[in-house]
């Protein structure tokens, strides 16, 4: 066996420095928020205990912590279900070419470029000066949009682009409406990148800042209500809440992931007892 040249050494050497620079806070505070009645927010550590998961779920002094949860998480389903639908959509508009759909895609592009604070800063202008309410369901809920869209419209175009229309073409040979193609034919073929469209969707909503900031009103998203607390928090209380939140960021993801693997799954056994009925 070949001894490995000293490039691998540091390329791994760099690799598992970038995972620590990456990782590394959150295991930080993850450690920090087990801290001891009287921990702090620094080490050392004070003992070890529950007591600041505990005092989560107690009456907060300051800030509505349960209520921003609950904000962000419908604004993130709502978000989810619009980018999912509008994606698939746009994905099937750009199949075609039609008058204007460059200069149409290069606007969606745009939005990714514009710095957060501005669309946030214009959104809310627009929703004070037409005289509507800000508030986070709908002009928080439009300035997402303008982050998650170009995401999903991006993720669908390259979809579309491997898309094989054969599958289409005996479809529409054998009887059915374009409506009946689209339902019974390119949404199960497409439905494991939906899934990443929506996992897309949700997450980019739950955890943003910058575009909510002057877009959601009276009341706080949960990444603003985060903000909020570094401000006026001094326990490791933000810590537990930050484990928690991280927790439940990976058990979305984890979801997500086993919906992904059980449609994958599915389709294969169907595939496999479609070519045994054809034997």
């Amino acid at each position: 066996m070949e001894p490995r040249p000293r490039s691998f050494y540091a390329l791994a050497a760099f690799f598992t420095l970038f995972l620590v620079f990456l990782y590394g806070p959150t295991i930080t505070i993850a450690v920090l928020s087990f801290q001891g009645p009287g921990g702090g927010l620094t080490f050392p550590m004070r003992g070890v205990s529950l007591h600041w998961f505990r005092d989560l779920f107690e009456q907060q002094a300051v800030g509505d912590i349960w209520g921003s949860f609950r904000r962000s998480l419908v604004l993130g389903l709502m978000v989810m279900v619009t980018t999912v639908v509008v994606s698939v959509m746009g994905g099937l508009a750009f199949r075609k070419r039609f008058k204007g759909s460059s200069i149409l895609f290069y606007l969606i592009i745009t939005s990714l470029v514009i710095p957060s604070i501005l669309i946030s800063l214009g959104v809310g202008l627009i929703w004070s000066q037409s005289g509507l309410p800000v508030h986070w369901s709908t002009s928080g809920f439009g300035a997402q949009l303008t982050w998650t869209l170009p995401f999903g419209l991006l993720i669908m175009f390259a979809v579309f682009n491997r898309f094989d229309r054969s599958y289409e073409e005996a479809a529409r040979d054998l009887g059915a409406s374009p409506w009946q193609t689209i339902r019974h034919v390119v949404l199960p073929i497409i439905a494991p990148s939906l899934i990443g469209v929506a996992l897309f969707g949700f997450t980019l909503s739950y955890d943003e800042f910058a575009r909510t900031l002057l877009t959601s009103g009276s009341y706080n998203t949960l990444p603003l209500e985060i903000f909020g607390m570094t401000t006026n928090v001094t326990t490791p209380v933000i810590f537990a809440l930050g484990t928690l939140t991280t927790m439940f960021s990976f058990l979305v993801i984890g979801l997500f992931l086993l919906i992904v693997w059980w449609t994958e799954r599915r389709r294969k056994r169907h595939g496999s007892d479609a070519g045994k009925g054809m034997v």
